[in-house]
């Protein structure tokens, strides 16, 4: 075993492959084996495969100018840092709720979280690309508002209804998305 190890030196490797007719180095089997078998882990760079000592195996990390994943929102975390909970109750909100008829006890019975589940709110919310989805929508939105104005006629009274809805329902939606991709930038932005 010495000798083979012995025969595996960068220097026998070198001197090997820089002949002109290289010779073929005898291995035992599991050496030959663990040669030809494709790295699990590493960072690539170039040609070279770089193993990070002490991490677990992994997907292989390259670095070929992409930005690296960036780190799983923590959206509870977040919303205790900013201190949502607080504000919502100084500006009366939870109690307005409740008296609307929305208590938590309200929100089991409608099973409205495991709605939102399904709908995967709670995962859009810590997306990255969640907020620009978000401010692409608000601004076609309020942009249609004013071209739904400007191409529909006003020959007849239901024509211009049609301009009034369609203008009201552009801008709120539009707000409301602008207003909601601010919201979810500024929450994942918290956890930095």
């Amino acid at each position: 075993m010495a000798v083979a190890m012995a025969s595996l030196s960068p220097t026998t490797v070198t001197s090997t492959t820089t002949t002109a007719r290289p010779r073929r180095l005898l291995l035992p089997n599991n050496i030959t084996a663990m040669a030809t078998q494709k790295p699990t882990s590493g960072t690539r760079r170039g040609t070279t495969v770089y193993f990070p000592v002490g991490e677990k195996p992994g997907p292989p990390q390259t670095t070929s100018g992409r930005k690296s994943p960036s780190p799983p929102v923590k959206l509870l975390t977040n919303v205790e840092k900013l201190r949502l909970l607080t504000k919502a109750e100084k500006a009366g909100l939870l109690s307005a709720a409740e008296r609307a008829g929305l208590s938590l006890s309200a929100v089991e019975k409608l099973g409205l979280l495991s709605k939102a589940e399904e709908l995967e709110v709670l995962s859009a919310a810590t997306d990255p690309g969640t907020p620009a989805a978000l401010l692409g929508i608000a601004a076609a939105l309020l942009a249609a508002g004013p071209a739904v104005v400007f191409f529909v006629p006003e020959e007849y009274a239901w024509e211009v209804a049609v301009q009034a809805v369609a203008a009201v329902v552009c801008v709120v939606g539009g707000s409301a998305a602008f207003a909601a991709s601010s919201f979810v930038s500024r929450l994942q932005s918290s956890s930095s």
